[in-house]
């Protein structure tokens, strides 16, 4: 498995290993022993799917507490995924990196605990899976608004289709203070 890097510490791409033939391919999405050597540690206890359309845009979501390292990958079509630091703290709090992930490239992509994530689906359809290191609390929910311009990310879609609760999301700078994680000076 490859591993490159990103700009942010921690969060990286994942190039698992495909054996391919003219039947199709065999691809490991995931093996705890094998991953903790490349950095990507557990527990994982919650995996969800979801399946969205063209032009649909999910986030930015987090959880705090009970924040979620996510490990994420698209099993059928393409989508553009981002992670943003919203530890306060952070040598890079705000700043995002952003990957395409397909069916075809097979490509992984983790982000500890305390960044927000989202992406837009580019294909006709996507399914999007993620295992997560924490289970889902609808009462420690968060979301930044996808557009905010002092993180500026560079969405590959123009005017996405959103839910209602990811329409609202504010900004990152009128987040309160108290809701969001703390830098540790580490990565999870």
């Amino acid at each position: 498995m490859n591993r490159l890097e990103t700009a942010i510490p921690g969060v990286v791409i994942l190039e698992p290993k495909v054996f391919g033939d003219a039947r199709g391919y065999f691809m490991e999405t995931f093996s705890a022993s094998r991953y903790e050597q490349v950095g990507v540690v557990g527990p994982f206890v919650q995996d969800n799917i979801s399946f969205s359309q063209k032009g649909v845009l999910r986030g930015l979501h987090f959880q705090y507490p009970h924040g979620q390292a996510k490990l994420v990958q698209v099993m059928q079509g393409e989508v553009f995924d981002v992670a943003v630091d919203i530890r306060k703290g952070s040598p890079t709090f705000g700043q995002w990196v952003g990957a395409v992930l397909s069916a075809e490239n097979h490509r992984q992509f983790f982000m500890p605990a305390g960044f927000a994530h989202g992406f837009c689906v580019l294909s006709v359809t996507a399914m999007f899976c993620y295992k997560c290191t924490d289970y889902y609390a609808p009462a420690c929910e968060g979301g930044i608004a996808w557009n905010d311009p002092d993180i500026g990310i560079e969405w590959p879609i123009q005017n996405p289709q959103l839910s209602a609760k990811d329409a609202a999301y504010g900004r990152l700078k009128e987040y309160p203070s108290e809701k969001l994680p703390a830098y540790d000076g580490g990565v999870r």
